[in-house]
Formats: structure tokens, C-alpha cells, sequence
């Protein structure tokens, strides 16, 4: 049951030299923790993993797992270019205490589906953990086709996807179809967050979520609406996060993230250059979302 639930991903907070601040860090999951997530998601795209270096990397893991106890699960992102770097992620997130691993195909040089599934090969092979595979074509420019992740998925300690949600009106016919690829019990989830509950109320088992990271309590409301089936609920709530929602689309969600921690006196810290943080009148802007959701 890892990969299925609310999983939360938060920020990493870390200085302009890109060390990790653990106190804050902590401080961000233990909310996180105190909420009821099912589960956390460290290092993803959201947690800068492409941003940080191995040993910082490392910090962040051994923090986690010391600031949470076992109490809720941590899955840890391993994407990197190298097959081999991958591989020392994956051993690394074990040996600090992960219970989980989420891969992404990165690539610099376009990628075809012998290599991906050999490099995913080699990463499930380096641990046993369990591992989701994480299709996230806009920003790896990779999609997983049926074809590659029925190949993927007969893998053993590979026991999920994580695939970016549709429209309501395309959702339904595109679970059935990753249903079709994939063996019984094999977890199918869903990451962005404006189009999650309908991919939730069509089947999926998991919401890989960027607001849950730093406003877990109405990002679970939302979640266990979906999971119970109850539209009007998450309507209501999903119409109290569209200002948020908005603003994830316009100025990204990651950009947006840092400056709720900020408003929120969470972390000090910006995002990494040469990501530039929100302007006053963006910050403006977040504020009053943050406002309406308190409705929820």
C-alpha cells in the first residue's frame, strides 16, 4: 500500500550554495506528518532533486527519517542522468532509511524504450525497494508508452506509476488503458494538481501531490473526497483551490511553493538559481489564494 494515498511532496529548503537547511525541512514535514499524509515524497522534482548534490541529497533522506520515525512512509526520488548515479541514489536513499524509490527517465540525450527500461532495470536491481516509475514527459521529455511500461511493470520490485493527470474528459479512458498494461495490484497515480481528483474519482489510487508539501490539511480533505467518490465535496473544495490552481499554471507550481513557505514563515530560502522567486505583487497574489482556502 506505499504508492497509494495522499504523497506529499515539499520543497527542499536550501541556501543559495545549495545546502539543505534540516531544520526547516523537518519543520515542513512534520506537518506534513501531524496531518495524516500516507505518504511523503522527498527529492521530486517539487524537492529540487535536480538542483542538490549527492551528499546533500543524503542529508535530506537521514533527516527525514530521523524527524519522522517510521511514523509515515518516505519516497525518495533518484532520477539522474548517469545510469550509475542513479544507482548510488537508489543505495544512498536505502541505507538513510527510504522506504521507497521514484524514478524518473532524465535525459539530455533523447532517450529510446530498450534504454529506459534498462536503466530502470539497473536502479530496481540496486535495492529491492519498491520502486514507482515516474512519467513526467514535460519535463524529461520521455513518455512511457503502454508498450514500455507493461515491459516495466513485469520488473518485480517495480509496483507503480506515477502519470501526469488529464482533462475530466480524457481521464477515465486513459486509466483503463494503463490498466490494461499493467498486472493486477499494480498502483497507477497521478501527479498535477489541478486535474488530480478527477483522475482519482476514475480509478486512481494515488495523488503524488505538490500541495500537500506545504498545505497538507485541505490537500488531504480534497484527496479523501476523491477517494470516497463524493463529487459535490470536491467540487466545492476544488472551486477554493482554483485561485492556487491558477497561479500553478501561470507561474508554476514549484515557483509558487517557495513563496507559500515563505508567507508562511516555513523557509527563508528562494529557489535555486537561476530560478527566480515570485515578485511582490505574484506574492500578492498567493496571499489572497492561501485566504480563500481557508474555507476548506
Amino acid at each position: 500500500m506505499l504508492f497509494h494515498g495522499l504523497s506529499a511532496f515539499p520543497i527542499t529548503p536550501s541556501d543559495a550554495a545549495g545546502r539543505v537547511d534540516t531544520g526547516a525541512l523537518s519543520a515542513l514535514l512534520k506537518r506534513i506528518d501531524a496531518a495524516g499524509a500516507d505518504s511523503i515524497g522527498l527529492l521530486g522534482s517539487t524537492g529540487s532533486y535536480m538542483y542538490l548534490s549527492r551528499a546533500e541529497k543524503r542529508c535530506a533522506i537521514e533527516a527525514a527519517a530521523d524527524c519522522l520515525s517510521g511514523r509515515t512512509p518516505v519516497i525518495v526520488g533518484v532520477g539522474a542522468l548517469r545510469t550509475d548515479e542513479a544507482v548510488a541514489l537508489a543505495q544512498d536513499a536505502r541505507a538513510a532509511g527510504a522506504q521507497g524509490l521514484l524514478l524518473a527517465p532524465v535525459s539530455y540525450t533523447p532517450l529510446g524504450d530498450d534504454e529506459v527500461f534498462e536503466h530502470f532495470s539497473a536502479v530496481a536491481a540496486a535495492t529491492q525497494l519498491p520502486l514507482c516509475i515516474y512519467n513526467n514527459p514535460g519535463t524529461t521529455h520521455f513518455s512511457i508508452s503502454p508498450a514500455l511500461l507493461s515491459r516495466l511493470s513485469a520488473i518485480p520490485s517495480i509496483a507503480a506509476v506515477k502519470n501526469p493527470a488529464l482533462p475530466a474528459a480524457d481521464i477515465a479512458a486513459a486509466h483503463q488503458a494503463t490498466l490494461s498494461a499493467v498486472p493486477d495490484g499494480f498502483a497507477v497515480g497521478y501527479s498535477g494538481d489541478w486535474l488530480v481528483a478527477d483522475a482519482i474519482l476514475a480509478g486512481g489510487v494515488a495523488w503524488y501531490s505538490v500541495v500537500a508539501g506545504i498545505l497538507p490539511e485541505p490537500a488531504l480533505k480534497l484527496m479523501r473526497a476523491a477517494e470516497a467518490g463524493d463529487r459535490a465535496e470536491v467540487q466545492r473544495i476544488n472551486a477554493l483551490f482554483e485561485p492556487l490552481w491558477t497561479l500553478f499554471r501561470e507561474l508554476s507550481s514549484y515557483r509558487t511553493v517557495h513563496a507559500i513557505a515563505n508567507l508562511l514563515e516555513l523557509s527563508p530560502f528562494d529557489p535555486p538559481l537561476p530560478i527566480r522567486p515570485l515578485c511582490q505583487a505574484d506574492r500578492a497574489r498567493v496571499k489572497a489564494a492561501l485566504e480563500v482556502l481557508a474555507g476548506v
